[in-house]
């Protein structure tokens, strides 16, 4: 099959363990969940859907050589999202961690087909389950690896921040040594780091970012604890739950106002501690990336003592006390 992706442009899928679990019902459900979860009010014309990315990892690991199982892994590893991706760790009291999917990851796979899949093409699906074997794929923070990758580039790209020329630049420079993820050229790895930097503080943890997080969790809650939908409708598609919701606003009127909200209707500005009407923490990210040096692994902080505070300082949790004003 002939996958055309934004990013990495045709690629060639045939392994038929990976055609299989891309047409999952688990896998399709993806589909209908936006990777950034209601962003496009506050950022038009940057919708991307989970299935995209999780295709767009698979990718990036075949390419770079992963095994098979690495790919599988790398494939389904979204696949326990909830609708609206991380506004579910605002449901679920992850603000900072950004890890409930992460905790709900087996349970999810136990109960859908993916493990009868496995078992056909001869594949133990707790083995996929263990991301200590799958490092290029995961690894944790500064580290680089798939996923960090490529919702990185994706989200840069859809942006407007980088080209696709630029994104070629970086992953032609990009080698695994002893499965990690490396820069050969210092000088693309520190662009690399600090257009990260900026995407971080700009998109995925700025004000933007806070209010759409804190606002979904808080209307995703309150709809919940008002049975407008139940938490089995968090592990439906982002149309699903929203359908359900607006239907519900003609007999509740602070529901609809908490819509307005979310929808970005009202301005809103930082405040302080003494006069919010939202606090918010935000996952903050950086990376460290390694980089050949006379056949020697360093990291960029090694490197570039500049960098070392800059990577401290993004590494660490944001937060905001919101005001909202007026309407727009």
């Amino acid at each position: 099959m002939e996958y055309k992706d934004r990013i990495y442009g045709k690629n060639e899928i045939g392994e038929p363990i990976i055609l299989e679990l891309m047409k999952s019902k688990s896998m399709q459900r993806l589909k209908g969940i936006d990777q950034h979860g209601h962003f496009e009010p506050y950022f038009p014309d940057t919708k991307c859907d989970r299935f995209e990315h999780s295709v767009g990892v698979l990718i990036l690991l075949k390419r770079f050589g992963a095994s098979l199982e690495e790919q599988v892994a790398g494939l389904i590893h979204d696949v326990s999202h909830t609708v609206f991706s991380h506004v579910g760790d605002y449901v679920y009291g992850s603000e900072v961690s950004h890890d409930f999917q992460d905790s709900y990851h087996q349970e999810f796979i136990e109960n859908s087909k993916i493990p009868e899949i496995l078992n056909r093409y001869g594949i133990d699906y707790k083995f996929i389950l263990d991301e200590t074997n799958f490092p290029l794929k995961e690894s944790p923070l500064p580290n680089l690896c798939a996923d960090r990758i490529d919702y990185f580039l994706r989200d840069a790209v859809l942006t407007g921040k980088v080209s696709l020329e630029k994104i070629n630049n970086f992953l032609d420079n990009l080698v695994i040594i002893d499965n990690l993820w490396v820069f050969k050229d210092k000088n693309l790895a520190r662009e690399y780091s600090l257009l990260y930097l900026k995407m971080n503080n700009w998109f995925w943890s700025g004000l933007e970012s806070a209010v759409m997080l804190k606002t979904m969790g808080e209307l995703l809650k309150y709809a919940i604890n008002k049975q407008v939908i139940s938490k089995d409708d968090l592990f439906t598609t982002d149309s699903n739950v929203w359908t359900k919701i607006r239907a519900g606003t003609a007999q509740d009127n602070h529901l609809a106002r908490l819509i307005e909200r979310a929808d970005n209707k009202f301005k809103y500005k930082v405040s302080d501690k003494n006069n919010y009407d939202l606090y918010a923490q935000v996952k903050s990210r950086a990376v460290d990336p390694l980089i050949l040096v006379n056949n020697h692994l360093k990291k960029l902080s090694e490197l570039d003592p500049e960098f070392i505070n800059l990577k401290n300082k993004y590494l660490q949790p944001k937060e905001y006390y919101i005001k909202f004003l007026e309407a727009r």
